[in-house]
């Protein structure tokens, strides 16, 4: 069983892409097979392996929209990559009124998952078609949460998605963990907030620890390189490779690949 999980929280800028690219790299590390997908018409995730986005032919939506094979590219840090680019927008809309629209994500997959142990999809920042479809394909649901007061709106409208595509079209849908980040423990709201977190979602999945606020992201992103590629001994790494096995823990061992 490949595990597929949707990176989601509909507040923006809580660490998304960040998550994705960085945590595929640590089950990389651990030896398991890893697709990363880029389902952001923002195309951060593009950008931040190295894509030049406007030379790209094929991309998701290709995928989605005229059932094409997904555009899978080798990425330098051993796990794989389906890109997106501006145009993903178009699919928002045009999903509106396509066939079966739901499947769309799922059905693209579908080739793929023999090839993987697990798919890490980077979702858009809002509740649209392309959410949805990614939660009605995901095994799981990875959340990053801001450690700032207007967390707890975002969780509100969270639990809100989750129960609707639970409703009908995912009944097995789950919460993978739940991730604080831009985490700054000097910082008293933070900690009051982070303690808070964990204490109303810890019944619902595992509340990891914290991911430090730190300019090394940034700087490592601009290098389009993972944070233990860019910084190896930087502390945000810890709470990473916590996140990735997590997530391995999920994963079939029979699925994994040896180192």
């Amino acid at each position: 069983m490949t595990i597929i999980t949707s990176v989601y929280n509909q507040a923006g800028g809580v660490g998304k892409t960040t998550l994705v690219q960085n945590v595929s790299y640590h089950l990389v590390e651990l030896g398991y097979r890893v697709l990363a997908i880029d389902l952001d018409p923002q195309s951060t995730l593009s950008a931040f392996m190295g894509i030049d986005r406007a030379e790209l032919k094929k991309t998701v939506y290709h995928s989605l929209m005229q059932d094409e094979p997904l555009p899978i590219i080798k990425s330098a840090f051993g796990f794989d990559f389906a890109p997106a680019n501006l145009g993903l927008q178009n699919a928002e809309s045009e999903l509106v009124t396509a066939d079966m629209k739901e499947m769309r994500l799922k059905d693209a997959l579908e080739p793929v998952l023999k090839d993987y142990d697990l798919i890490l999809i980077d979702c858009p920042p809002q509740l649209g078609n392309l959410t949805y479809i990614a939660l009605v394909a995901s095994t799981h649901i990875l959340v990053p949460i801001a450690t700032q007061f207007k967390a707890f709106d975002s969780t509100e409208l969270l639990m809100a998605t989750y129960k609707r595509a639970r409703a009908r079209a995912n009944r097995s849908l789950k919460f993978a963990a739940f991730v604080p980040t831009m985490y700054d423990g000097r910082n008293l709201a933070d900690t009051r907030v982070y303690k808070a977190l964990a204490e109303q979602l810890s019944e619902l999945a595992p509340v990891l620890d914290p991911i430090p606020r730190s300019v090394a992201f940034v700087d490592a992103s601009e290098k389009r390189q993972p944070l233990a590629v860019y910084q190896p001994r930087h502390p945000a790494i810890v709470p990473l490779k916590k996140i990735a096995k997590r997530l391995a823990e999920l994963c079939p061992t029979t699925n994994q690949s040896p180192n």
